[in-house]
């Protein structure tokens, strides 16, 4: 399973060392360019290792090419804590939907098309794991780089209570997308390429209501508490992600809760 150096014709990884059970293998740092064009885009610069962020500077360097924009997917300091020193590197604005991690750039808006050098890249608005996640749509290649709203393996936590039906219309979303621009390639922020979209969309989705079914199961059978609610979802969950199931849990009960599922005395 090759991550760094993967991608399509027009976007490459560059794998930061920064491997754990949130960021898997590491964060990918995507470089797009137009064949034969001078400029570059530079997704998710990754967390603030100098040597990583000079590996992607210098990567673009020695292919004669510019960075000419940086776009960061969403506000985690996995994929944006690195964005100042690589905007002093580099010179290129850095672009975020949130503007605490925007240096000298703009927001990105759902839908907006961004062209650099002949490079089109569309926005698109996927808001759940966190509300400024979006993902990119690389229509030439037939590709959509998805941040942490779909990874390479596994499945992402919710950033907030109320993340689920939002990241719920994301997922839904993508699967149209990736329908209707014949989309074959995603591009993840984490984990290694994957290249049956629509499958993997539909096995996110299938995932999520098979955990609210057992949420909702736990709750019929006595469980009241988040933590109670883990042992029986979870069972075999290890105190290092043990904080990011209570993320997730406290979701799923907010999600249930405003559809009107969840009995009296839950902790929602």
């Amino acid at each position: 399973m090759r991550i760094d150096g993967s991608g399509t014709l027009r976007a490459s990884c560059v794998l930061c060392p920064n491997p754990g059970p949130m960021t898997l293998e590491g964060t990918n740092t995507w470089i797009l360019r137009e064949p034969g064009a001078r400029g570059v885009v530079v997704v998710d610069p990754g967390p603030h290792d100098e040597r990583h962020l000079e590996r992607v500077a210098r990567t673009v360097q020695e292919q004669g090419a510019q960075v000419l924009m940086t776009l960061v997917t969403h506000r985690h300091p996995d994929h944006s804590e690195g964005s100042r020193y690589f905007a002093e590197l580099t010179g290129a604005p850095v672009h975020a939907v949130d503007p605490a991690v925007r240096f000298a750039g703009a927001g990105l808006t759902d839908g907006e098309l961004l062209s650099v050098d002949g490079l089109g890249i569309r926005v698109v608005g996927t808001p759940g794991h966190t509300d400024d996640s979006v993902c990119l749509l690389l229509e030439s290649d037939n590709a959509l780089l998805t941040g942490d709203t779909v990874l390479g393996h596994g499945t992402p936590v919710i950033d907030g209570d109320d993340g689920l039906r939002p990241y719920m219309d994301s997922l839904y979303r993508l699967r149209d997308l990736v329908r209707e621009y014949q989309v074959r390639t995603l591009l993840p922020g984490h984990g290694p390429i994957l290249t049956s979209p629509t499958a993997v969309l539909n096995s996110y989705i299938d995932h999520r209501e098979s955990r609210l079914d057992q949420v909702r199961d736990a709750v019929g059978a006595g469980a009241t508490e988040v933590e109670e609610i883990i042992d029986r979802v979870y069972p075999d969950i290890t105190e290092q992600i043990r904080s990011a199931a209570s993320s997730s849990v406290r979701a799923q009960l907010r999600y249930l809760a405003d559809r009107g599922e969840l009995p009296e005395g839950v902790d929602a």
